[in-house]
């Protein structure tokens, strides 16, 4: 690639590499390369191991109360392919990347979503092998946030106690106790009335088939009160205040 090229891949990133060559390399696919080892391939296989640990760490960091589980899947969402060729749209980077003419789209045409996605892993790479850990936290957490907020959010949509939680140990200190004060109906098929109490205020009970579902239904109705979520127009339940 011509140097003027690799200068305005520098400012798509945002990051002025020492090693020109480790930009050359991430923007270079097999197609056009003299053998595999020449090529993108090793820097993309890097790259998805350095996101997926800056991911790690923004999930650990700003939700302390999720569970594995939970941050598995939010994880997911992030590095997946399609998100990441929607950053490399975003940056510009599926438009540098140096292909083989039998490997070129058409004027107008996207990039198919797995090269540009592999295109921003192995981008990753250079800088992390560049510029270190914390250069390359600060070249992905502003592309990361937003998208990592929304995924949380989402996934939340239907784990009400897992919101309640989280907003009653930040405010409160203390973690949500649900109660069981009726039960009625067969053993194969009870149901039960359960409310949350939180740091001493008890929230309207509701019943459910299970104690399960009552539990998330007086979470839902608790997280109402306290103005955390709100009903949209599509009729989903959205996290109004974090």
């Amino acid at each position: 690639m011509d140097h003027s090229s690799l200068r305005a891949a520098e400012a798509a990133i945002g990051y002025t590499f020492k090693r020109l060559e480790l930009l050359d390399l991430a923007l270079t696919h097999a197609s056009v390369s003299e053998d595999r080892l020449s090529s993108n391939e090793r820097l993309e296989f890097l790259g998805d191991a350095v996101l997926g640990l800056v991911v790690c760490e923004m999930l650990y960091e700003r939700f302390p109360n999720l569970l594995e589980g939970e941050m598995t899947k939010i994880k997911s969402t992030i590095v997946s392919r399609r998100t990441c060729a929607q950053i490399s749209t975003q940056l510009g980077l599926d438009a540098l990347l140096m292909l083989g003419k039998g490997m070129q789209t058409t004027r107008g045409d996207a990039l198919p979503s797995s090269l540009a996605a592999a295109v921003f892993e192995s981008v990753i790479a250079a800088v992390y092998l560049d510029g270190g850990c914390d250069v390359t936290r600060a070249f992905l957490r502003p592309l990361l946030i937003g998208l990592v907020d929304r995924a949380a959010e989402s996934g939340h949509q239907h784990n009400y106690k897992s919101v309640l939680q989280q907003h009653a140990q930040q405010e409160f200190n203390e973690t949500p106790t649900y109660k069981v004060l009726d039960e009625k109906g067969p053993d194969h098929a009870k149901c039960f009335k359960v409310c949350v109490e939180i740091a001493g205020r008890r929230f309207e009970p509701c019943w459910g088939q299970s104690k399960k579902q009552a539990e998330q239904e007086a979470a839902l109705i608790a997280l109402h009160e306290l103005g955390i979520v709100a009903h949209a127009g599509d009729g989903e339940v959205r996290v109004v205040k974090s």
